[in-house]
């Protein structure tokens, strides 16, 4: 079958985003959902960021059971077998954090930073690849990719250059990314994606091992304490796994590297993290081909009077400050009728921590008087807990199937960058007899150690 030349290439594809764009129909219902979902998550609404979104709804979108794509191979006559392989393809693009690794005459080799995995991309567009003429090798840039032939592929979307960063800049480009574009963070290696969700079940069981139980609440310092001796027990179950006796003391690495344990301990503090949490890491060796993560109580909930904490193999780890009281005015129908429980019902609603698994519990538990509060506080007299929850939840931007959770493990490489990241910081920062007069920002880094 003949490949498809790159000028058809582009002509193909701007031929089916206007199909998308021109559609009044369910199609155009379905962009509008789609767009305002994705652009909710970030705070980033450029016009780049919304072009992103629309070349993203190109391949990833739903309308029913069909695709975009499905729907205009069935609309257009006129399409070759090889044009329409080429559009089927597409279904694969995705987007990722590539580094250039080198630049050829009419695209560039690239290395994607979350899964390591290496392609050949050519620029179909020839304004855009001569804007693109400007970018050096070792640059990073943000852009969705789509096939081309077996080994080669396309830029698909508007690209966007971060220039070339330095581990601490690139470990922080890569949270970033993972906060932004979490379903594509490992959507070119299946197998990466598939440890990753082990390990989110493997802590689970650990969880469960350690307090008897999915749902615990305790004080913020209990819990806190509580954590640390089960972050203790899952290391030492790491240990055993791979082999290792467990003695070797963050003093003595940070020999190896010429810092001293109090100078990591100071840079850990400085880029938003715990010093005992950058001693585990540095002590946890992957077995596999990924690295374990970090088990803490968030910081801010360290110190708080009541905090929730649920397990699940799919969703991870969920932590609440109010789910007991919510539990206590649902055991008690006549505190249904109170202001405050209508302001906690929108509370819990609008909060990203409050996810579809809680509630699913607490309707479980509760389905009568949880579906009266709800038509209460939002005013919503025809309110069916069996049959509307998941579309309120929907409207509420909660994600209705379980997104990688924040305990999932990493792949290797990106544990040994967020290491090389604060040994980096902690060279590069001056000497002092005591804490750094001005303490930076701490760094959001989007994945722990």
């Amino acid at each position: 079958m003949a490949q498809v030349t790159l000028e058809r290439v582009n002509e193909l594809k701007q031929t089916l985003s206007d199909f998308v764009l021109d559609a009044e129909d369910d199609l155009a219902t379905a962009l509008e959902t789609f767009s305002a979902a994705e652009l909710s998550r970030s705070q980033q609404q450029d016009l780049h960021k919304r072009s992103l979104v629309i070349d993203r709804f190109l391949t990833e979108g739903k309308v029913g059971q069909e695709t975009p794509i499905d729907q205009f191979i069935a609309q257009t006559t006129d399409l070759t077998p090889a044009e329409k392989t080429l559009l089927e393809s597409w279904h694969r693009a995705f987007v990722g954090l590539f580094e250039i690794v080198t630049v050829l005459d009419d695209g560039f080799e690239l290395k994607n930073w979350t899964t390591a995995k290496s392609y050949l991309v050519k620029q179909p567009d020839a304004k855009a690849l001569q804007a693109m003429q400007r970018l050096k090798v070792g640059e990073i840039i943000l852009a969705q990719i789509a096939p081309l032939t077996a080994t080669e592929w396309i830029f698909f979307s508007p690209w966007t250059s971060l220039g070339k960063l330095g581990k601490p800049k690139l470990a922080v480009a890569i949270g970033n990314f993972k906060n932004n574009y979490k379903r594509h963070l490992y959507s070119d290696a299946p197998d990466l994606l598939e440890e990753a969700w082990k390990s989110v079940a493997t802590y689970h069981q650990h969880f469960i091992d350690f307090f008897g139980t999915d749902e615990v609440t305790r004080s913020g310092y209990q819990l806190s304490k509580d954590f640390a001796e089960l972050q203790q027990k899952i290391s030492q179950a790491q240990m055993q796994a791979s082999g290792l006796d467990g003695t070797k003391t963050l003093a003595e690495l940070a020999a190896e590297a010429g810092t001293s344990e109090a100078e990591l301990a100071e840079t850990a503090e400085s880029m938003g993290l715990d010093a005992k949490a950058v001693e585990q890491a540095m002590q946890q060796k992957p077995t596999t081909q990924m690295a374990p993560t970090q088990v803490d109580l968030p910081a801010h909930l360290k110190q708080a009077e009541e905090v929730t904490v649920f397990t699940h193999p799919r969703w991870g780890q969920t932590f609440l400050t109010n789910y007991k009281r919510l539990d206590a005015i649902l055991q008690n129908s006549t505190a249904i009728a109170e202001t405050s429980s209508a302001s906690l019902i929108r509370q819990l609603l609008e909060s990203d921590d409050a996810n579809p698994f809680v509630w699913h519990r607490l309707a479980a538990k509760y389905p009568q008087t949880l579906e009266q509060l709800i038509r209460t506080s939002l005013n919503r007299a025809d309110f069916n807990i069996e049959t509307d929850l998941d579309s309120l939840l929907g409207e509420f931007h909660k994600p209705l199937e379980p997104e990688l959770p924040e305990i999932a493990s990493v792949p290797v490489h990106l544990h040994t960058l967020f290491q090389d990241a604060v040994m980096e910081v902690s060279r590069s920062k001056p000497k002092t007899n005591g804490k750094p007069r001005n303490k930076p920002q701490a760094a959001a880094l989007g994945f722990r150690p």
